[in-house]
């Protein structure tokens, strides 16, 4: 998600030694290598589809039993108020990196990424934006996911942080963007013995098919950030012409939304659409960035809109 800057802290604090307890106590076989096969990069899976061990985003958010292991993480997460999608304890070996890159999946697009670091040394150092920054053990931060950022572990221990990713409420953006209190008056989420808290997670009860109007929304926001790699003019008019195919791709989604409905049925007519505007756009696009990461346009069309059109049936 596009945020005003690129780091926020929130005004709250959690009980470091408590959360600490509850990662050292889980066993080996909780971690599994990251998804991405990043060296130095594992992880425990604590919110997922379905409770599953499973790294996908569509699909309804349950907690999985290593969350039912740590009754404060619960209780942390649960602090926030907000409707949580996939967690996760993310776990960085020492001289491990997270290399330089931009979040561009249309999960990214509503959702911002919530740290409550466990593990960590000031040697730690989270990069975005053109900032960089050491998030304390305890503290909760949020970052720019769009702007390009990476992650350096030089510490000789490995760093590890309890993750989660929310929509938020109004009352969440309000903390993390607006004036705070003094920080000696934030106040720390301690623990409560027996208590289990209601965690409300996402269902995700997505239509077969993308409506017509979050297309147009995603595709707009796609076409206003289009650029040519470099500084040159385009001389060949090729944004104008990705525009202009964007666009009347949206009038084609549009009438078979119409007529077809978000059910599934037309399938193979709703599937040609969006090949037909990926087999035009794929020669238009050599060369063309996102103005505002430079990330690869084409890139950004099939992970945030093409992928997501049409969800697989059975």
């Amino acid at each position: 998600m596009r945020l005003p800057r690129p780091f926020c802290q929130l005004p709250l604090l959690f009980d470091v030694a408590r959360l600490q307890a509850e990662v050292a106590a889980l066993p080996d076989e909780a971690w599994v290598p990251h998804p991405d096969g990043l060296a130095g990069n594992a992880a425990v899976r604590l919110i997922t589809v379905g409770g599953a061990d499973n790294d996908v985003h569509n699909g309804p958010m349950h907690p999985t039993r290593w969350l039912d292991a740590m009754p404060y993480a619960r209780q942390a997460l649960a602090a926030f108020g907000v409707v949580w999608s996939r967690a996760r304890l993310m776990r960085l070996a020492s001289g491990a990196t997270v290399p330089d890159h931009a979040d561009i999946n249309l999960h990214w697009h509503t959702r911002v990424r919530v740290h409550i670091p466990v593990f960590t040394t000031p040697d730690v150092r989270f990069h975005c934006g053109g900032e960089t920054v050491h998030m304390a053990a305890g503290e909760a931060w949020i970052f720019d996911t769009w702007r390009r950022h990476r992650v350096e572990n030089p510490a000789p221990s490995a760093r590890v942080h309890l993750v989660a990713d929310t929509t938020g409420t109004a009352r969440f953006w309000q903390s993390a963007l607006g004036a705070q209190p003094p920080r000696g008056a934030w106040p720390t989420i301690g623990w409560r013995p027996g208590i289990t808290p209601a965690l409300p997670t996402e269902r995700n009860a997505r239509t077969t098919v993308m409506p017509a109007a979050e297309v147009q929304w995603l595709v707009d926001d796609w076409c206003t950030d289009l650029a040519l790699a470099g500084d040159g003019p385009d001389t060949v008019g090729r944004i104008a012409a990705l525009r202009a195919l964007a666009s009347g791709f949206v009038h084609d989604w549009r009438q078979l939304c119409a007529f077809h409905g978000l059910s599934g049925e037309g399938e193979a007519r709703f599937l040609a659409c969006a090949q037909q505007l990926h087999a035009a756009m794929v020669p238009l696009a050599e060369g063309v960035v996102m103005r505002s990461n430079a990330a690869n346009a084409r890139h950004v069309l099939e992970k945030r809109v093409l992928q997501h059109l049409v969800l697989p049936q059975g």
